[in-house]
């Protein structure tokens, strides 16, 4: 009964759960009502997902160095009170139920949640 990492907006996966969105913003042009329908998530939480400014700092990272100067400040964010709570929670029910995490980015090492899977699993979550 692991996380999953997805893509918001990808086909589920038969076992994948209650999928959870890491995003700043709700799918543009789509109905609340068709989130989950459509396949982006069951439950937000912009909690897990960067400040404003660290996503256009993300966006704009084009080596190695740059991405790893964003990695290091949104496990900063990350390190908060209320987003290292959610995370040790994800962790803790990873044992219990399937769920899935995730971001509208197409290529998960260029993505913040590349970085949520690792908090996770520093956590000991059980993870896909």
């Amino acid at each position: 009964m692991p996380i999953h990492i997805v893509r918001l907006g990808s086909p589920r996966s038969p076992d994948e759960g209650l999928r959870i969105g890491t995003v700043r913003r709700p799918p543009r042009g789509v109905p609340k009502t068709e989130f989950a329908r459509r396949n982006f998530y069951d439950v937000w939480q912009p909690l897990l997902s960067p400040s404003p400014e660290l996503v256009a700092e993300a966006q704009a990272a084009e080596d190695y160095k740059a991405w790893d100067h964003f990695r290091r400040k949104f496990k900063a964010e990350m390190k908060q009170p209320a987003a290292s709570h959610l995370l040790d929670l994800l962790a803790a029910l990873s044992h219990q139920t399937s769920m899935a995490v995730g971001c509208y980015c197409e290529d998960e090492a260029h993505c913040h949640r590349s970085v949520l899977r690792e908090l996770l699993q520093e956590r000991g979550a059980k993870l896909q």
